[in-house]
């Protein structure tokens, strides 16, 4: 069953997909999209952009080298859009503090975009192992969005984690749900790049990526469109034993007020 073109690999590349353009239709039906314009659009292209990939893959017409320039287009397109979404999800989380927010939110997406088209440029100009160079730059470019992707959510958390803030639960959910996806897939990518494994293995890593991919849609889902009681995020007061040193709501008050001196000077 493990078996690429069999009836589960069909299912898990082309279900979580269109799940994902229903779920962009179901938020724009909610008014949702005006809330998270960047999850919006990555709901959009990134499903659009898979099946096309997909297409271009059962196609007979579609030689190789034409299916890995589609999937080169796609990781173009899709890049951007998750730094998009990680500056929204950074945004949110820092709502109360705008100054902090606005900053972070253009440096995650200024940091984001260069860090894609750079790797894009390398991988396009590094050097080739003959008609395969095409797929080890597709491959590098790929590793390259999730590890970054990766660090930057990390980031988010530790920050969010330091600061004692809670995420609202459709927050949460989208930020949650990108961090498994781009864990898993860098954590497999980095085994089949960087190890010498059999086709077998190779499969069921496939599988792996696409079934924790189906999970996050799912995930999605049910954050975005099940209401909750926490709608954004909320500063906690740490508990009376709490560590010393242990960061204020005055100190994230105060680091956003100097924000907002030094971009107003």
């Amino acid at each position: 069953m493990l078996q690429a073109h069999s009836f589960l690999w069909h299912y898990l590349w082309v279900a979580p997909n269109v799940l994902l353009l229903f779920l962009s239709f179901l938020m724009w039906k909610r008014g949702l999209h005006k809330q998270f314009p960047g999850f919006f659009a990555f709901t959009i292209f990134s499903s659009i952009g898979e099946l096309s990939v997909y297409a271009a893959d059962v196609l007979p017409s579609v030689s190789a080298e034409n299916f890995w320039r589609v999937d080169w287009a796609c990781l173009l397109v899709e890049g951007p859009l998750k730094f998009a979404v990680v500056a929204e999800i950074f945004a949110r989380a820092f709502g109360p503090y705008p100054s902090v927010a606005r900053l972070g939110k253009v440096s995650i997406r200024t940091v984001g975009v260069v860090l894609v088209f750079t790797s894009a440029i390398i991988a396009a100009y590094a050097p080739k192992n003959g008609r395969f160079g095409i797929v080890s730059g597709a491959h590098q470019l790929d590793q390259t969005i999730y590890l970054i992707e990766t660090g930057l959510m990390l980031f988010i958390f530790a920050f969010s984690f330091y600061f004692n803030l809670r995420p609202g639960k459709q927050t949460f959910g989208i930020a949650l749900g990108l961090s498994i996806s781009a864990c898993v897939h860098l954590a497999t990518w980095a085994i089949m790049a960087n190890s010498k494994v059999p086709n077998s293995v190779r499969y069921d890593l496939d599988f792996l990526n696409m079934g924790t991919y189906h999970l996050c849609v799912l995930m999605w889902s049910y954050y975005v469109l099940v209401p909750g009681k926490v709608r954004n995020y909320t500063h906690l007061d740490p508990p009376a034993n709490s560590l010393v040193g242990v960061p204020s709501e005055e100190d994230l008050g105060a680091l956003n007020q100097e924000m907002e001196r030094l971009l107003h000077r």
